[in-house]
């Protein structure tokens, strides 16, 4: 150890022969500081730091109790020793409860035994600054964890906020009034919709706009696992509950408590865990595989199936008491052909994601792209769209346009080659507003001659209301009358 990194010991006696004693004995290891009264030691306490302090107890002006109290005021971490030449059993007590001294020596002394007492002081000390110096960076890093949580949390609720929701279409609003009315309480809730079309999303959604919004929001996908693992993912499990469980293990729903649960393709669970969902969303309890106990829990439970659970429940497939728990509040997510005035919306928000993960800043969509986009069916929804988003930004130059064949999208995508071949010719003059207002007219004209003219049918091809679609006919002059003459 360097010199100036040697601990530091202040010894006060007002005799000088044991002042030199002690300083003989000390200053190989250690810096020694020697006063002679209690009043210049003090002085020294308040320019040098000191790890241990020396004091006899019997001193003119001052005794060493009287000099412990004052220093513990100025150096409070520094370890203090009593040197006392009377076995006062009564005065060591003293020191002990009001000098509140580490150790303390009679005189005479051995400088061995000194020199022992004196390092373990040292090692004391030096472990105090230790958990000091480690309570803090704890308190630090607390703080900053605790900041940055708060950072992440606001994050993530803006991330869920309905403006980053894309959905213009009728049939999403009506969705986002549903939510909204919903998100307040803690109703539990069904979201159906087919795959791909951001089940999830909504379900975030409303936790984290809701009243749960502190607490944690934990996922499980019912159909990914076998019965007794999901069990065990979902409820938890005690050591030695099966093969392989070599420690104790809390489930969602007990980690969950006090936040949301969301149980994607509930449809896939057997009979079996259909009934222990069931137990917790009547009970709010859940049985740990392998316990004998049971646990308290208030979760809200949100699922999502993407097939009919009432063809489920007359097939023998799904109870219809659980169906009935979950269903309080149905949330039906349209698929993304009944939605098409949004496709471009959702491309132009992939394209933007995509082009600044991967640093090509000046992609563009062109005409000929989004019409084919507005044309395919997208059996995979949403999901699909941005895959073939993320595929087409990879395939594209930095710098450049996304044309129709980098999206190499499948043929059954495409729809009707006599209809592609009939659509309105869309060139890099006309605006995105322009464009979707050329597909709305041309799918439009196209329902109308379906349904030869019929207002209601041709609304509910199009997920509009008559008044919605009497609006778009004034709007885009279109005589809905003629189709009824063909």
């Amino acid at each position: 150890m360097e010199n100036n990194q040697r601990p530091k010991i202040l010894a006060v006696d007002d005799e000088q022969s044991s002042l030199n004693a002690i300083n003989r004995t000390l200053r190989r290891e250690y810096e020694v500081f020697l006063s002679l009264n209690g009043h210049s030691a003090l002085e020294i306490l308040k320019q040098e730091k000191i790890d241990v302090i020396l004091s006899d107890q019997r001193m003119p002006e001052m005794s060493g109790v009287e000099f412990f109290h004052k220093a513990q005021k100025l150096q409070p971490e520094a370890i203090r020793i009593l040197i006392t030449g009377y076995t006062d059993v009564e005065t060591v007590i003293e020191a002990i409860n009001e000098g509140q001294v580490f150790h303390y020596i009679n005189k005479p002394w051995e400088p061995d035994d000194l020199r022992i007492i004196v390092r373990r002081a040292v090692e004391r000390h030096q472990l105090i600054a230790e958990n000091k110096r480690l309570l803090d960076e704890l308190a630090a890093a607390n703080e900053r964890l605790q900041a940055e949580n708060t950072l992440l949390h606001q994050a993530v609720e803006k991330q869920y906020t309905f403006d980053h929701i894309i959905g213009k279409s009728r049939r999403m609003q009506d969705v986002f009034k549903l939510m909204k009315k919903v998100i307040p309480t803690d109703t539990t809730v069904l979201i159906l919709g087919e795959t791909g079309t951001g089940k999830e999303l909504i379900a975030r959604a409303v936790h984290f706009n809701g009243p749960r919004q502190d607490k944690m929001f934990v996922a499980q996908n019912c159909g990914a696992l076998p019965d007794t693992l999901l069990e065990s993912e979902l409820f938890g499990h005690v050591k030695g509950a099966f093969t392989g469980a070599t420690t104790d293990k809390k489930g969602l729903f007990e980690l969950a408590d006090g936040g949301t649960v969301f149980l994607d393709e509930v449809a896939d669970t057997s009979p079996a865990m259909q009934q222990r969902l069931l137990r917790v969303l009547q009970e709010g309890e859940i049985h740990p595989l392998g316990s004998e106990k049971t646990i308290q829990v208030d979760v809200r439970v949100i699922s999502a199936a993407n097939r009919n659970l009432e063809n489920a429940i007359r097939s023998g497939d799904f109870r219809e008491d659980l169906y009935y728990r979950l269903n309080v509040f149905p949330l039906h997510l349209p698929p993304l052909r009944e939605r098409r005035e949004d496709i471009p919306l959702l491309a132009e928000f992939f394209l933007a994601r995509f082009a600044k993960k991967m640093s090509k800043g000046n992609l563009r969509l062109t005409p000929e792209t989004l019409t084919w986009l507005m044309t395919a069916d997208f059996p995979g929804n949403v999901r699909q769209l941005e895959n073939l988003m993320e595929r087409a930004v990879t395939l594209a130059d930095d710098s450049g346009t996304i044309s129709p064949d980098l999206l190499e999208m499948m043929p059954s995508a495409l729809g009707d080659t006599q209809q592609q071949n009939s659509l309105p010719e869309l060139d890099d003059t006309k605006s995105l507003k322009e464009i979707v207002e050329a597909m709305e007219i041309y799918y439009i004209e196209i329902a109308l001659e379906e349904f030869r003219g019929n207002i209601s049918r041709t609304a509910q091809k199009l997920g509009l209301s008559r008044l919605g679609l009497h609006k778009k006919l004034q709007r885009y002059e279109i005589d809905s009358a003629k189709y009824k003459q063909r």
